[in-house]
């Protein structure tokens, strides 16, 4: 704690200190469910907005995980198709990490420490020691909580009853607020870069998080507030040597030591004016604008600046400055006199920041995170990170980076999360997100599905028989292909003209000849086909589709023709033998007469023939395109 560190040479500490939480459900056995409280440690990875299913597992051997589990032949690493192992390790005798590393080595999801005293939920930290910090401690990603003493031994009461089995969910949902679609985050930090891995671990997530939080800052998802702690020194220590060399503006602004050697090197104060600096780049980038050049300015200072090459000065800085385009004037002038025995804003307004206010409590830890005004318990890594700021949105208005690939929880690997599947065309409902699965039809090439996301999705509006043919029945025999999905309908399946059935699972065929739905003259003979029907005359007749009839194709027109002839030949016989006169005159007149009524006849009658045959082809040319007054005629 680098607040006690410094205080700890003029013998003064202290600091509200707030202990972060997340809810552990005992689903099994039920003489032991119920919700119980955890202290989220401050290392690992918590899953921030998302749970954790596990079976618990306490060891016969090892109970407080002080050794490696490989070295004594005990593995905890799931099962194909099992649950995850999450392990119960007593507190005492070695590190909260070193018990959270070796349960990761040992195959863990995760550590669920039981304390070893009744008291309060404390948090547990990573080791104060410098050389205790070793790099094992960056690489846990397991997460870990602390349950009470009382918990922690009924659960190995119900484990050692023979045969026990107790299932826990960790839930971090409520760890952090989330109350809109904007998330407030703040990071408490140093420039200082010789107090070893801490302060590497503090570079490196500026350097590797700065292109999301520039994403999330310029599209208006986040505010960012980058923080620095000063302490002030006592006014009886004032003129002592520490204070002149560790304060600036007389004695009211404090940093420790780099080296914390007061004999060589750069002083505390050194870091309190470097710190002015970026905070005051801050200030003036943020009345630009431009806030997010904030990780740009402390990126490229860490590159170009750096103590071991003596560059942590103000003309390094001033450079800096320069090639981000902003003004030097500007910033010194917010610096000001950093002798004068006057109150610094910028500064004072950050020791006012350090006192914790509500449910945060205060900054006494380099580095901090703070979101939604709740402090952030876990590995300074940029995954991590992004997860718990994700979570801190309201649900559905999470920011496209918070659904990539990268932030996935990758439920939807086992058993397809229990969403809708069509494993045909391989289009799921179920999405992985930092909040774990969720069930929701999907978007498919522009068609939208529609549904529960568990058990249907179906394809609607426009194109959506593209997509596995809208979900409904589709057939080819023939060379043909029946189907039951229309385009210019949003929803539904329709059987096609010529079946019958639900036009989801089922089109069956229509026998219009066994229903006498059609073909039914008494000379009509009667074909099924699939999807249609033949329809032809016997006799030598010809069919009439429009009529439902059969007629004759030449017979009754020359029997027509014949009795026309006959009775002219009568005619013109009786009128020979009558002479001239007015009986010829009556004879043309009827063989006139008789002429027309022919030719009216064979009017008619190729009047009929050209409909019937207009009629034919037009039931046939529908059977391969639609035709504009006939789009619901059935295909013969």
């Amino acid at each position: 704690l680098l607040t006690c560190v410094w205080f700890a040479v003029f013998g003064a500490c202290f600091g509200r200190f707030v202990v972060e939480k997340n809810r552990l459900t005992v689903t099994s056995p039920g003489s032991l469910s119920g919700v119980y409280e955890t202290a989220i440690g401050n290392f690992g990875v918590p899953k921030y907005g998302g749970t954790m299913l596990g079976s618990v597992f306490y060891p016969s051997s090892n109970q407080k995980a002080c050794q490696n589990f490989q070295d004594i032949a005990t593995s905890m690493k799931t099962k194909p198709g099992g649950i995850p192992i999450f392990l119960l390790a007593d507190r005492g005798e070695c590190y909260f990490t070193l018990k959270a590393w070796n349960a990761q080595n040992g195959g863990a999801a995760a550590i669920i420490v039981a304390d070893d005293r009744n008291e309060p939920l404390i948090t547990m930290d990573t080791p104060e020691e410098e050389d205790s910090t070793a790099d094992y401690v960056m690489n846990i990603s397991i997460p870990s909580a602390l349950i009470s003493k009382e918990l922690g031994d009924q659960i190995k009461k119900e484990l050692s009853s023979g045969g026990g089995k107790v299932s826990v969910s960790l839930d971090w949902t409520e760890a952090l607020p989330h109350p809109d679609e904007r998330v407030e985050y703040e990071f408490w930090t140093n420039t200082n870069d010789e107090c070893g891995s801490k302060c590497e671990s503090q570079l490196d997530f500026v350097k590797n998080f700065r292109g999301a939080a520039q994403l999330l800052e310029k599209k208006g998802y986040t505010q960012f507030t980058p923080h620095y702690i000063t302490w002030y020194c006592p006014e009886a220590f004032i003129s002592s040597k520490q204070c002149q060399s560790q304060c600036i503006n007389n004695g009211r602004y404090c940093a420790p030591d780099p080296e914390q050697d007061f004999s060589r090197g750069y002083d505390g104060k050194d870091v309190v004016l470097q710190n002015l600096r970026q905070a005051c780049f801050f200030k003036i980038a943020n009345e630009s604008g431009k806030p997010w050049l904030w990780w740009d300015y402390v990126t490229d200072f860490s590159i170009r600046c750096p103590m071991k090459e003596l560059k942590y000065n103000k003309e390094c800085a001033d450079e800096v400055v320069k090639s981000l385009g902003f003004d030097v004037k500007k910033i010194d002038d917010c610096i000001g006199d950093a002798e004068a025995d006057v109150d610094n804003p910028i500064l004072k307004q950050e020791q006012e920041s350090q006192i914790g206010k509500g449910s945060r409590g205060d900054v006494t830890i380099l580095p901090t995170l703070i979101v939604n005004n709740r402090q952030y318990r876990g590995k300074l890594d940029k995954g991590a990170v992004l997860k718990a700021i994700c979570s801190g949105f309201e649900e559905t208005t999470e920011p496209d980076i918070c659904l990539t690939t990268d932030m996935e929880t990758n439920e939807c690997l086992e058993n397809n999360g229990g969403c809708w599947q069509d494993k045909i065309n391989n289009i799921t409902a179920c999405r992985d997100t930092f909040r774990g699965r969720v069930c929701e039809c999907p978007i498919v090439q522009g068609v939208q599905f529609v549904g529960d996301g568990y058990t249907t999705c179906q394809a609607s509006g426009a194109l959506r028989c593209e997509i596995n043919n809208g979900g409904c029945w589709k057939d080819t025999k023939g060379g043909r292909t029946y189907s039951a999905c229309v385009n210019d309908q949003t929803k539904g399946c329709y059987c096609p003209p010529g079946f019958k059935g639900d036009g989801v699972n089922t089109c069956d065929d229509i026998d219009e000849c066994k229903e006498k739905s059609a073909c039914q003259c008494s000379e009509c003979n009667c074909k099924n086909t699939y999807g249609s029907y033949e329809c032809s005359c016997s006799k030598n007749l010809l069919y009439l589709h429009e009529q439902d009839t059969c007629i004759s194709k030449h017979k009754k027109v020359i029997v027509s023709l014949s009795f026309i002839i006959h009775i002219l030949t009568t005619v013109v016989c009786i009128a020979g033998k009558a002479g001239s006169g007015p009986s010829w005159s009556v004879a043309w007149v009827v063989i006139l007469a008789m002429a027309a009524v022919g030719l009216a006849g064979y009017t008619v009658y190729k009047y009929r023939i050209r409909r019937y045959m207009d009629s034919e082809i037009r039931a046939i040319m529908a059977q391969y395109m639609p035709l504009d007054n006939e789009g619901e005629m059935r295909n013969h």
